[in-house]
């Protein structure tokens, strides 16, 4: 089976993807198991240059064909903030609590229509040895919750407050995010990617 490096030094996301693209031909490697350190550094200014760096980087120095993401928490209130910056929002080494004690003050006061919010998450792949890299992305949209809720997940899901669900996206099940999420959306488009590079390798 073809390794496929997960350019991603996130545990989270290494779990997501691992359920996410199970089944789908190709043997998942992290960086880790690879015994490489990768930069982390986002510099674009979309989530699709900063995918494209992080792809590119992954494939030239495994060798191997690479899948790396860039994905944020936009909020309409803010203007879109943290959006690129999430990972970063407040400094790296703000604790989570801290980054939403700061948003839920900042939106204080405003009723749910006014606490809309997306999370948006842009996949990369490329192919060692080839500058060609191609993208998928998936969206979510929801509101900013009152107060954080739910055990589950990662960074900003316990703010991320889905109606239809009546809960955030830290107290869904990995199952039910793995369903609806931003990152399963991309993640979807991703495995046919995935799928038409299977195809095209030689035997």
């Amino acid at each position: 089976m073809p390794r496929l490096l997960l350019a991603t030094n996130n545990p989270g996301k290494v779990a997501e993807y691992r359920a996410l693209l199970e089944g789908c031909g190709w043997e998942i490697v992290t960086p880790a198991d690879l015994g490489l350190e990768l930069a982390d550094e986002e510099t674009g200014e979309t989530y699709e240059e900063n995918a494209r760096l992080k792809v590119l980087r992954g494939a030239q120095a495994s060798g191997l064909v690479t899948l790396a993401d860039d994905s944020g928490l936009e909020i309409e209130a803010l203007e879109g903030a943290p959006g690129l910056g999430s990972a970063r929002f407040l400094g790296e080494e703000a604790s989570y609590q801290e980054r939403f004690d700061d948003i839920l003050r900042r939106l204080e006061g405003l009723s749910q229509e006014k606490r809309r919010a997306s999370f948006v998450c842009v996949i990369a792949i490329a192919q060692p040895g080839s500058r060609e890299v191609r993208f998928a992305r998936g969206e979510v949209d929801g509101f900013i919750a009152e107060e954080p809720r739910g055990g589950e997940g990662f960074g900003y899901d316990p703010i991320f407050w889905l109606p239809q669900h009546s809960a955030t996206m830290a107290e869904l099940t990995a199952r039910q995010k793995n369903a609806i999420s931003h990152r399963a959306r991309a993640a979807t488009l991703a495995r046919q990617i995935l799928r038409e590079l299977l195809e095209r390798a030689p035997a």
